[in-house]
């Protein structure tokens, strides 16, 4: 019996400091959302089983927490928003007639392993521009990318900017079959230059692709990289898509926050739903990314209304503890004052807490420990 005190692997509860300045974060985060024009949205915390199947493009499906209803429907609790906000948009909204700007903050929840403490449930805050194709949305949501840093306090930090389409402009290119594929994507994001060149060599592509895949790894940094990016293939789709990066740090540039910006042409993702860009924002102090984005064109159509995608979420536990490592929170949680009083001094003590609370002041009223 125990156990009754203590919570599961991989779940953790957050109180006191902790706690105030979590919220204080998010609310900080959640005013950027409404400045930029994003309105709020709730989706449940469980969906059918179907919102996020592999057809969908999400985490495997033994990451996921399923159980049934009375009905013997397979329901699960949401390990992304993503695919819950494009379902209740295709839902509710006409994004085919008017792009549709959302924002949501709550706890998403994935079965896997707790190596290296990943926890199991976290908090997540982001925003989804559903009906946008335009370069000018990727920008505006890596502009907010870095607003919601600046606004949470973190003045160091880089945003890193890949582009799913110019890898898969090569695969297709290459005619991988798809366990080759994923194979391929899996060295590639692990960086593994040496792995990659003698997979690529034992597949029966021409030596200009294996030139062009050995070469992805290493692609990144500033705004130079996107030339050697286009020097490396001659593929109509791949060099649309470096153009597209390139369109879009103008843009950048006209926010005045490219300082922020790089570009790493290995970064793929493990949700297949992403299309065009894709991006991730780091800082110093831990090793996971914060916020983690991109474009998503196809996966609307998985809920009948085809509409080009874009969004992003903020891992916000990541993103406290950058904070916190920084040294940019506060450790002392703000006390209200309190007011002790005697039973015969009731009437006196409740109306100067309410004046006071009326000023703005934080009150707590206790009655003295001998008369409890």
């Amino acid at each position: 019996m125990q156990r009754i005190f203590h919570t599961p692997e991989g779940v953790r509860d957050i109180y006191n400091g902790e706690c105030s300045q979590k919220r204080k974060v998010q609310e900080k985060i959640h005013r950027v959302f409404h400045q930029y024009g994003y309105e709020d949205i709730e989706t449940p915390t469980f969906e059918y089983f179907e919102v996020f199947s592999r057809e969908v493009g999400t985490i495997p499906s033994k990451e996921l927490y399923k159980f049934f209803d009375r009905e013997g429907n397979t329901l699960v609790l949401r390990p992304d928003f993503t695919p819950s906000v494009s379902r209740a948009c295709a839902t509710y909204f006409s994004p085919d007639k008017e792009p549709v700007s959302l924002c949501y903050t709550g706890n998403t929840f994935i079965n896997n392993t707790s190596y290296r403490g990943h926890l199991k449930e976290t908090t997540q805050m982001g925003v989804e521009r559903i009906g946008d194709e335009s370069a000018d949305a990727d920008a505006e949501l890596l502009a907010m990318t870095v607003e919601c840093l600046l606004a949470a306090g973190l003045t160091e930090f880089q945003v890193s900017v890949g582009q799913v389409d110019y890898f898969k402009s090569l695969l297709k290119e290459a005619e991988l079959g798809a366990e080759a594929e994923e194979r391929l994507r899996t060295l590639i994001s692990q960086k593994n230059s040496f792995g990659v060149e003698e997979f690529v060599a034992e597949q029966k592509i021409k030596d200009s692709m294996v030139k062009a895949f050995v070469e992805i790894p290493p692609i990144f940094g500033s705004e130079e990289v996107l030339k050697k990016a286009r020097s490396l293939t001659n593929n109509a789709c791949a060099l649309e898509a470096v153009a597209r990066l390139e369109e879009i740090y103008e843009i950048m540039k006209t926010y005045g926050y490219e300082k922020y910006i790089s570009f790493d042409f290995g970064m793929l993702s493990k949700y297949q739903y992403y299309t065009g860009i894709i991006f991730q924002a780091y800082t110093y102090g831990t090793g996971e990314p914060m916020i983690k984005g991109g474009r998503y064109n196809g996966l609307m159509k998985h809920f009948g209304k085809p509409a080009a995608s874009i969004g992003f979420a903020i891992e916000v536990d990541n993103l406290l503890l950058a904070l916190s490592s920084q040294k940019l929170i506060s450790e002392k949680e703000e006390k209200p004052e309190v007011i002790e009083y005697e039973p015969q001094d009731r009437a006196q003590a409740i109306k100067e807490a309410q004046k006071l609370r009326a000023e703005g002041k934080c009150v707590a009223l206790r009655l003295k420990k001998e008369a409890r």
